[in-house]
């Protein structure tokens, strides 16, 4: 019989996968993932997504291979393999989850479906999460996305034919796809069962303090799901996180009230945020020139980006401690909470007077959860691009009295600091030429002085853009644009809490998220990747 071919793309695993089920009820599959070097060569990728990519895959082919048919791997154009495989063995049918990813995988996807169509071969593609293909409004979105995260979820196919005289494939290495060396030592790693593990760690352990311990990177590492690159990668679903979160949620009602206590606001703060992930998703599935072109145009060539600025900002020696250490943490890491995130964005935007698309792709390259739909979206409301949100300007200085009072975080990560005393840490700068010397820290020497005054920027970047927001013509077309991408919360269960008398409703990116956004990331809204 000609084969079924499931493409593995971002969804790399066999449960909860409805195109490896139909694709067997049709005949023998030939399970598939293509390592594409020109996906892997775009600005927006790096070594340590791909190490955590290639873990999934290693844990996803031995999954596989106990079906009875392991994944077979090629590295190459997605088009070429399947026009091989087509000629050496027959395709019937060719089966995927649907991909909102950047342009590039946006055109690759298109090209396809032209070479399916040309070969009479149907392509069947199933929605992975509550992101709707082909949406004209978003009216009635959050009973659709409800309704999609409570159907049944399928387990893994009883069997897969093993098929002859197809070869496996080796999993590249990063180098044979062009990808440069990307230290990143304390990368979160990938494989279903280490995303299974986090999840029932944060739903029995970690999360019952979530909500309030999410904002801070002290405990935000440890508070948080750190599901995101899972959720990115496809390691496990999102209807599974979902619920599992909600089984549990249920079973905290059969429990005394001191053994519940905190869980229930907490798991709803995290469910919150599990929405929040397809709804930002949903932006760019509607509107891929998200990635890189301004929402509102009257906001098109508003920055031109200082090259050394852009250095300074991305290697964490701003000068501005709070800022530097978050950095450094997450170039270690390859993750940061939400609100970090947040200001990271925000900081590059307004103080620095980056554009957008460059900050963008630095943290997208340092994210492992990078969600291209989350990301995004989230650069262009911390930059003000959207005309929709409001201009929200992170003070670093209050962002890290609030969230790090004693210094510690940055002490951690910036050693240049370990002996300023805490009262002088987040502003080292203001202190004396005694002072500096007897703690070995000379700035402008030892660490750098502070590349802008933030008051000063601050309050440039803020007149700029309300100057923008007071043309003729811009809240018209922001009401479009609203129209289009805003919020509609109509059909979401209540969360318990009511709205702040002050926000505005649709003003969706002032809620507090975790996502890449991430489900481990903190509140605020910022850009990635992620529950």
């Amino acid at each position: 019989m000609a084969l079924q071919v499931v493409w593995f793309k971002r969804d790399l695993r066999s449960h909860d996968h409805r195109p490896l089920l139909e694709a067997r009820r049709r005949g023998p599959v030939l399970p598939l993932f293509v390592a594409e070097p020109e996906l892997w060569r775009q600005p927006d990728a790096s070594s340590r997504q791909w190490s955590f990519c290639r873990e999934g895959l290693e844990e996803l082919r031995t999954a596989l291979a106990d079906l009875g048919q392991p994944l077979v791997v090629r590295v190459g154009d997605v088009v070429a393999v399947l026009e091989a495989a087509h000629r050496g063995h027959g395709i019937a049918g060719l089966w995927s989850h649907q991909e909102t990813g950047n342009l590039w995988t946006f055109e690759r996807d298109r090209r396809v479906a032209a070479w399916a169509r040309e070969r009479g071969i149907p392509w069947r593609e199933t929605a992975p999460f509550g992101v709707i293909r082909g949406l004209k409004d978003r009216r009635g979105w959050a009973r659709a996305w409800e309704r999609r995260m409570a159907d049944p979820l399928p387990g893994a196919p009883e069997g897969l034919p093993p098929l002859d005289g197809i070869r496996p494939g080796a999993l590249p290495a990063a180098g044979e796809l062009g990808l440069t060396e990307d230290p990143c030592p304390g990368r979160q790693r990938g494989g279903r069962a280490r995303g299974l593990d986090l999840l029932e760690g944060f739903l029995h352990q970690r999360g019952r303090a979530y909500h309030l311990r999410l904002s801070s990177p002290l405990t935000a590492f440890e508070a948080c799901s750190r599901l995101s690159p899972h959720l990115a990668w496809g390691t496990i679903s999102m209807a599974e996180v979902v619920q599992a979160t909600r089984a549990r949620r249920q079973d905290l009602m059969g429990l005394p009230a001191a053994a519940a206590a905190g869980w229930p606001r907490a798991l709803d703060a995290f469910l919150s945020r599990l929405h929040w992930h397809c709804h930002f998703i949903q932006k760019l599935e509607s509107q891929p020139s998200i990635e890189n072109l301004e929402l509102h145009p009257a906001t098109r060539g508003l920055r031109c980006t200082d090259p050394e600025r852009l250095a300074a900002w991305s290697t964490g020696h701003t000068g501005v401690p709070f800022v530097d250490a978050c950095m450094r943490a997450l170039r270690a890491s390859g993750w940061i909470n939400f609100r970090m995130r947040a200001m990271l964005m925000s900081f590059a935007s307004h103080h620095l007077w980056i554009d957008w698309r460059d900050s963008g792709l630095h943290l997208a390259r340092q994210f492992v959860d990078y969600e291209p739909g989350i990301h995004w979206s989230q650069c262009q409301m911390q930059s003000g691009t959207t005309g929709i949100n409001t201009i929200r300007i992170y003070n670093p200085l209050k962002q890290g009295l609030d969230h790090d009072p004693d210094g510690l975080f940055l002490t951690r990560w910036l050693p240049e600091l370990a002996r300023v005393p805490a009262a002088w840490r987040h502003e080292p700068w203001r202190m004396d030429g005694a002072t500096q010397a007897a703690c070995g820290c000379r700035i402008g020497s030892d660490y750098p002085a502070p590349i802008v005054d933030l008051a000063v920027a601050a309050r440039q970047a803020r007149e700029r853009l309300w100057a923008l927001r007071r043309q003729d013509g811009f809240a018209a077309t922001a009401a479009a644009i609203q129209e289009r991408h805003g919020s509609r919360r109509s059909g979401l269960p209540p969360t318990g809490r009511r709205r702040s008398s002050g926000r505005r409703r649709g003003d969706d990116g002032q809620l507090s998220l975790d996502l890449n956004l991430g489900l481990g990331h903190g509140a605020g809204s910022s850009p990635q990747p992620g529950a």
